[in-house]
């Protein structure tokens, strides 16, 4: 799920704030601690390659991020795509690979445990473990 900052709902605004909410943005309950990730990506990044070996071969973390800037396309397991942009919430669920469209920063908020075990399962590949 992603959605433009322009398609946020307004709660509330007032002189100097605005405030944008959207409900139902997935649900992150039983997944404990939760890590915040600033991720800078450029063009051309595949987490497919890095992924191989887990479970379907993709990220089976949820995140909840933010797109500073940049473009960056989502693949499920069941090869849905969809593309994320410069100032777009998004919603990835488990079952994903990433690849990045356009030069990228974003921001994730992630389950820590089950993260740390992607993000250490990536730097293995990329070290050239098998």
């Amino acid at each position: 799920m992603r959605v433009a900052k322009d398609q946020v709902d307004i709660q509330m605004q007032i002189p100097g704030a605005t405030i944008r909410q959207q409900k139902n943005f997935g649900d992150a309950t039983g997944y404990g601690e939760i890590s915040g990730e600033y991720f800078t990506l450029a063009k051309g990044v595949d987490t497919t390659p890095l992924i191989q070996g887990l479970h379907g071969n993709v990220c089976h973390c949820p995140h909840w991020g933010f797109v500073v800037k940049g473009k960056l396309t989502t693949t499920d397991i069941a090869g849905n795509r969809e593309t994320a942009s410069t100032n777009d919430l998004f919603y990835w669920p488990p079952g994903h690979n990433v690849q990045v469209e356009e030069d990228a920063e974003i921001v994730m908020f992630s389950p820590q445990h089950q993260h740390s075990l992607v993000i250490e399962h990536m730097n293995w590949m990329a070290k050239g473990c098998c």
